[in-house]
Formats: structure tokens, sequence, C-alpha cells
């Protein structure tokens, strides 16, 4: 029994970190639902009309990213939509690494130097995953004409 004890907590900390890569695309447009949804509760809308106007708010905020992404022509333009989703995943990323570290790490020193690198591994997957979710260009493109 107490083989199984180690490998249950590995077993854990490796699931929330494929839950955090995962979910790190989604990052603001969660941040954008849960406002909303807190909003539109304060406001009197009822838990089921917060709960709905938050999930309307966050496929709204994932789905204009992608149509800009899919639409706006210039590569700069295209880097700023990317880098509005992709910071807040940086900072949730930093933060769930910096939860980790400080339960399993005593120096401080250490505990920052390992949230920066979750930080940027977060982010690089977060980068990855919402330039893949774009459509690709049109076709022809990049080809070589002979």
């Amino acid at each position: 029994m107490i083989i199984f004890g180690p490998l249950l907590v590995i077993a854990g900390i490796g699931f929330f970190c494929w839950l955090l890569f995962m979910l790190a695309v989604f990052a603001l447009p969660f941040f954008v639902g849960l406002t909303i949804g807190i909003f539109a509760l304060h406001a009197g809308a009822g838990a089921p009309g917060a709960i709905l106007a938050g999930l309307a708010a966050g496929g709204a905020t994932f789905g204009i990213g992608k149509l800009a992404l899919a639409f706006v022509p210039w590569v700069w333009l295209r880097l700023v939509v990317i880098l509005l989703y992709v910071a807040p995943a940086t900072v949730a990323g930093y933060s769930a690494t910096h939860g980790i570290a400080q339960m399993a790490i005593p120096s401080a020193t250490w505990q920052m130097i390992f949230s920066v690198i979750g930080a940027s591994a977060v982010s690089v997957t977060a980068f990855l995953r919402f330039t893949g979710v774009a459509a690709p260009g049109p076709a022809g493109q990049g080809l070589a004409r002979g």
C-alpha cells in the first residue's frame, strides 16, 4: 500500500499539469465568461441567467479570436491577437506552477525559477495551440511557381 501513495501523487500532479496545458488556450475566454457571469449574477439575472451569460461571453470571446486570426490580413495584428490570448495563459501557468513549487520546494529562489519555467512552457503551449486553432490561409500561398 505504501507504493501506491507516491504513484497516485505523481499521477495527480501529471493530470493537473496535463489539464493546465489543455486549458491554457481558454484562459482569456474563461476569464471573460467568469467575469460576465459574476456581473450578471450581481445584476439580478439569477444563477441560470448568469451561467448562460458567462457561457455566451466566453464562447463569443473565443469565436472572436478565431475569426480575427482567420480574417485579419496583417501579421502584426495577428500577433497582437495571439498575445491577447497567450498573456492570461502565461499568468495562469505562472500561478499554477508557483503554487505547486511552494508545496514542494523550500527555497524561494528555486520556486521563482520553476515558476518562470512553468509560465514559459504554458505560454509556448498556448501560443502553439491557439495558432493551430486558426484557419489556414488561402490555398496556393507559399507555393513555388515555375
